[in-house]
């Protein structure tokens, strides 16, 4: 069993950057593909980034791409979020997740793992 838990969410400016963290416990993270979700206020959740089990590969949301960084340190068992350039749509609550497989990689149903989300907020 896998837990996750986020960090680095709060309050920033509109083109500010926050970094997000995702520290696993409790199994082999090496073996774990991650990834960030995003549930904003009255919308669905919604695929930000992942990333596979070496880091070798990884895939941002249009939404965000060129904005976001996904990122992972096996040794540390965490996983990263890099935003920059943020704008007031970004505002939700973020979510990683883990999985053991990689197809379908942009939809939640695939993760078996969640964190407790982290609150980002974003002000114009």
């Amino acid at each position: 069993q896998v837990q996750l838990v986020e960090s680095g969410g709060g309050l920033v400016q509109a083109g500010g950057s926050l970094r997000l963290s995702c520290v696993a416990s409790g199994g082999a993270f090496g073996s774990y593909a991650m990834a960030w979700f995003r549930q904003g206020p009255g919308k669905e959740r919604e695929f930000v980034a992942a990333i596979t089990w070496s880091g070798g590969r990884s895939y941002t949301a249009d939404s965000v791409k060129g904005r976001f960084t996904i990122s992972r340190d096996n040794a540390k068992n965490t996983v990263y979020l890099q935003m920059n350039s943020l704008k007031p749509e970004d505002t939700a609550v973020y979510y990683c997740a883990a999985s053991n497989y990689w197809e379908e990689y942009a939809m939640s149903r695939t993760y078996d793992y969640w964190g407790q989300g982290t609150q980002v907020t974003v002000s114009s």
